[in-house]
């Protein structure tokens, strides 16, 4: 029936709406994870994290760690390219942790993960993620899952033979990008492949790739017949993606976009987020890339996206957006 979107569940996690926020090195902090909750993300998944880090204990590492109990379920998310050291690291986050899920990245494309033989390196070998993922599902009472891409090139696209090796090791579900490594983030999704994927695994399923709008989400899930719709950059300075997309999946209503006021009061929210995380210092520098996605598409705007790159100070920061806003909102009165 149209609009009828049933919760599904990874292990014995229960989602309950079919969006979920993919992890974004360098963005899917608590900070960010706890603004797109609030805007209705069914799960949030916590960024990369590398697990020599983890296993030597390393200070900047353990901080990535915290979670605010206001996010859960929260899926969090580990690489790396040994076997001891990647289950030593899932064994950390479950026993020291309050994640409900954990992940393993076998997508990331950057070539420094590759290198370690992590990420995106594993998609050209289904032995090899059927080792690692069983290896870490037998030490660990979490459910384990996989978030991977299609394959490494156009040549060896895996996909099929990745997912079903995962779900054989025992993961609880695959969440995999319609991309080959090579591509990076360039060109198109194939949702093809993705679909074809989902008709040879029993284990639920998440579709993520090309899906910039609630009516993009939606039609993946018709395509693919995806258990879930992982959203990544979609979501940048646009928490109301989620809201708006959840929203959509479940009435068909498709809500406006927010005016600019409504997108910088939430801005400043997610600025002093970041620093009571990070602190001022290393907070606002890290936000000048949310400040720019936070003010994208709005008319005159480059000015103040050219100021928030600068600033260096929370009182700075906020001075820029509300000015903005406030110059803006002058501008269409007069119009």
């Amino acid at each position: 029936m149209e609009g009828e979107y049933v919760v599904f569940q990874i292990g014995n996690v229960e989602i309950k709406n079919r969006v979920v926020v993919a992890p974004m090195a360098g963005i899917s902090n608590s900070a960010f994870r706890l603004t797109v909750k609030e805007f209705g993300a069914g799960l949030v998944c916590c960024e990369m994290i590398s697990d020599k880090g983890i296993a030597y204990r390393n200070t900047k590492t353990l901080d990535m760690l915290y979670i605010d109990e206001k996010e859960k379920p929260l899926s969090l998310q580990i690489f790396g390219g040994e076997k001891d050291t990647l289950v030593e690291a899932a064994k950390f986050v479950a026993e020291n942790t309050t994640a409900d899920i954990i992940d393993i990245n076998m997508g990331c494309p950057v070539n420094k993960i590759i290198k370690c033989e992590a990420g995106a390196k594993w998609l050209l070998d289904p032995n090899k993620v059927y080792e690692m993922v069983s290896a870490v599902v037998d030490a660990v009472d979490k459910p384990v899952t996989v978030k991977m891409r299609i394959g490494w090139d156009d040549d060896h696209i895996f996909a099929i033979e990745n997912a079903q090796a995962a779900e054989r090791a025992g993961a609880a579900a695959v969440a995999m990008h319609g991309r080959t490594r090579v591509q990076m983030y360039e060109g198109n999704a194939d949702w093809d492949v993705l679909r074809d994927v989902k008709k040879e695994i029993k284990i639920p399923f998440m579709a993520n790739g090309d899906v910039k709008t609630p009516e993009d989400a939606k039609r993946i899930l018709e395509h693919t017949n995806a258990d879930g719709v992982m959203i990544g950059r979609a979501a940048l300075g646009n928490p109301w993606m989620i809201y708006r997309t959840v929203k959509y999946l479940e009435t068909g209503e498709l809500l406006p976009e927010p005016e600019p006021r409504e997108k910088i009061e939430t801005a400043l929210l997610h600025l002093k987020r970041l620093i009571a995380l990070k602190g001022e210092n290393i907070a606002v520098r890290e936000f000048r890339q949310h400040a720019a996605y936070y003010l994208k598409g709005a008319r005159g705007s480059t000015r103040a996206k050219v100021a928030a790159n600068q600033a260096t100070t929370q009182a700075e920061m906020e001075m820029i957006l509300r000015d903005f806003v406030d110059q803006y909102e002058a501008k269409q009165l007069v119009r």
